[in-house]
């Protein structure tokens, strides 16, 4: 007796799914964040295959437009205790399990 097998979702597809933003923490004001949370998307689709670029990216966005001191972590499985100014933090993930956390210190 043959047992009905279920159709296995490509990777893609299911990247695809869960590619939207999902904020984990902010205090950032509403402005900031929204602009903040489109640079980190852009950021990350544009080197997709490279974190190391795409913080390079965000950071140097971010200390032009809200001026200097701004610090950025993308990746997979990583833990984090920072000091950071008020209303000056965003932690996110994208993609799946791909997370950034984006913060000025001074």
């Amino acid at each position: 007796m043959a047992e009905p097998t279920e159709p296995k979702k490509e990777e893609a597809d299911y990247k695809r799914v869960h590619s939207f933003p999902l904020i984990r923490h902010t205090d950032m004001p509403e402005e900031m964040r929204v602009e903040t949370m489109e640079l980190c998307v852009t950021a990350c689709e544009k080197f997709a295959t490279n974190n190391e670029n795409a913080a390079k990216m965000i950071k140097e966005t971010m200390d032009k437009k809200f001026g200097s001191s701004w610090h950025v972590v993308i990746g997979e499985g990583f833990g984090f205790e920072i000091t950071h100014e008020v209303k000056n933090l965003l932690y996110m993930f994208f993609g799946g399990s791909l997370a950034v956390c984006v913060w000025k210190c001074s």
